[in-house]
């Protein structure tokens, strides 16, 4: 008995410690004692790394910080000087003719003829033959009325004569009435002295009252011939009036040019039929031109100002043409008569001198600028030296910024004339940014201010060009046909010279679309 225990006691003891010391046991021991491991060496680096955060932030409070520098802008100063500018208005308007005609058919009819310049741009002279349509019809009834008209001058001619008989009868008939009084008188007479008869004064007042009768019969004649010469009158003249008219129609079926001037919209062809009215052709007099443009109520308002309350002044005119450009100087003649339905401001009408605007054509789009009067003690910048506000950016002491309050009197291009308290002899910041402003210290570059003040044009670029470059812009200009002949040959001689300037080459190119 104490065998088997001792035996089953041994057995217990094996199996506890074939447990405990096998392998896979062993295995998850030691991979737990490695996590444990690396977790704690991970946890000694965070609370090293906690360590010397806190010491550089310790170190850095500890360390004195120096002042930052200013920072120093460079900027283009230009000094306002007092000029006397010449501001100008500039708009766009259309050039038109003050003399044009609609040619129009009087009569219908066949057109058998048409002058040789009857055509579009065709020029014709004062009184010159235009036109003729088929006068066989006008003819005949012209040599009608001519008939009628010898017939109702016979007429009147007869009823004339007519009228010189009946008062010869009717002076006949009155003296033979006479004779009758007179007859009977001397019965009655004769019937006094007791000589006479009753039957015998019967007789004389019965031929009396018969002499009577006749004489009112020949009055009646008489009014009747009266009557048909009125009538052969009125005749006469309605047939003069025919033949007036038919002399007219006649003549209708040949239109002449009323002035000398420029054909346009030509629609006729000879064969071909028209009606009455209709329009053939409209007739342009080239050298009665005047521009319409428009201006706003401002500058209007600032226009008559300056005139005594009368729009008057001088304009320029100006029509690009690749670069010959051709400027036209004109007078303002007149002011529209109402605004417009849908329109604004005021619609200007100026007279173009013929012999400088031969160049241009009615409805030419051109661009005018119409002289102000001049302002005296203004200043001229760049308009980008100029804020929203109408305050510019002035150098101070220490070349530290200050702003100025300023008038902008007027914009013209790129450049502002503008007036302020002391800003004549001040130097101005000539483009503002949005890093600038008042008491900004900054580093002044100085340029001259004559480029603002000058009206001259600056040299023109120049360029030269490969003959290929050169062949293509030449058969472009030469194939355009809005380029009036005269300004075509002096841009075409332009662009065979050495060097072309830049900016008719330009111009161009940017119609050819290159």
């Amino acid at each position: 008995m104490l065998d088997l225990l001792a035996v089953n006691a041994r057995l217990s003891v094996a199996r506890t410690l074939a447990e405990k010391f096998s392998p896979m046991k062993f295995m998850q021991r030691s991979l737990m004692g490695l996590f444990l491991l690396s977790l704690t060496v991970g946890l000694l680096a965070l609370a090293a790394g906690s360590i010397r955060n806190a010491l550089q932030e310790r170190w850095a409070k500890a360390t004195t910080s120096r002042p930052a520098r200013e920072r120093v802008f460079s900027v283009n100063v230009i000094t306002a000087k007092s000029l006397t500018a010449n501001p100008k208005i500039k708009t766009y308007g259309e050039v038109l003719s003050r003399r044009t005609l609609d040619l129009r058919a009087p009569v219908a009819g066949t057109i058998v003829e048409l002058s040789p310049n009857f055509v579009d741009g065709g020029r014709v002279a004062k009184a010159e033959l235009l036109m003729r349509l088929d006068p066989a019809d006008a003819q005949s009834a012209l040599d009608l009325s001519k008939s009628e008209l010898n017939e109702a001058k016979a007429e009147q001619n007869q009823a004339a004569t007519a009228l010189v008989l009946a008062g010869d009868e009717l002076r006949a008939a009155r003296s033979q009435t006479a004779l009758r009084k007179m007859a009977l008188d001397r019965q009655n007479n004769l019937i006094a002295r007791g000589v006479g008869t009753e039957a015998a004064a019967e007789t004389a007042a019965l031929a009396q009252a018969s002499a009577d009768q006749i004489v009112l019969g020949k009055r009646q004649a008489q009014a009747t011939a009266k009557a048909r010469l009125s009538r052969a009158k009125t005749a006469l003249a309605r047939r003069e009036i025919r033949l007036a008219e038919a002399e007219r129609r006649l003549a209708n079926t040949k239109i002449y040019a009323e002035f000398q001037g420029v054909l346009s919209n030509v629609t006729a062809v000879t064969g071909g039929l028209v009606s009455p009215n209709e329009k053939i052709a409209r007739l342009i007099d080239p050298t009665a031109l005047e521009v319409s443009f428009r201006l706003s109520n401002s500058a209007f308002s600032r226009l008559i100002a300056a005139n005594g309350g009368q729009a008057k002044g001088l304009v320029t005119v100006r029509l690009d043409a690749f670069g010959a450009d051709i400027v036209v100087k004109g007078r303002i003649e007149r002011v529209g008569a109402e605004v417009g339905q849908g329109q604004t401001g005021r619609l200007i009408f100026a007279r173009l001198p013929s012999n400088d605007a031969q160049g241009l054509r009615p409805g030419d789009f051109v661009t005018v600028e119409v002289a102000e009067p001049p302002m005296t003690n203004v200043a001229i910048l760049p308009a980008v030296a100029v804020d929203a506000a109408g305050k510019v950016l002035a150098l101070g002491k220490n070349d530290r910024l200050e702003e100025l309050q300023v008038q902008v009197l007027r914009k013209q291009g790129d450049t502002v004339i503008l007036r302020g308290d002391g800003l004549l002899g001040r130097e101005i910041v000539q483009t503002r940014s949005p890093f600038l402003g008042a008491g900004i210290r900054v580093k002044p570059v100085r340029a001259s201010s004559s480029s603002l003040s000058k009206t001259s044009l600056q040299g023109v670029e120049l360029i030269e060009l490969t003959p290929e470059r050169r062949a293509r812009l030449v058969a472009f200009v030469e194939r355009n046909n809005n380029i009036p002949d005269d300004r075509k040959q002096v841009l075409i001689a332009r662009l065979k010279e050495a060097k072309v300037p830049a900016n008719i080459v330009k111009r161009i190119e940017k119609r050819m679309g290159s």
